[in-house]
């Protein structure tokens, strides 16, 4: 099970880093590279920089305060039937 672990402990790590890289590529360098360069063709226009972490992140919010909700009802829930 350790091995197992490890690997599935390298796999998210070596996700993390090439999104983290292609993220930071895409923001802080592309830029700075022409328009007609060949290499636009393998990132979204600029916009979706910005839009796609705010997605992400009102996303991550909402299922958040859905489960904390949802962990304050069941327990409201226990003490009532106790």
């Amino acid at each position: 099970m350790e091995l197992a672990d490890k690997a599935v402990g390298f796999l998210l790590s070596a996700v993390s880093l090439s999104i983290f890289s292609y993220y930071t590529f895409w923001v802080i360098i592309l830029p700075f590279v022409e328009k007609d360069h060949f290499v636009h063709g393998y990132f979204l226009p600029q916009e979706y920089a910005i839009l796609i972490p705010v997605f992400a992140g009102v996303a991550l919010l909402s299922f958040l305060c859905v489960f904390v909700g949802y962990v304050m009802i069941k327990s409201n829930k226990k003490k009532k039937s106790a």
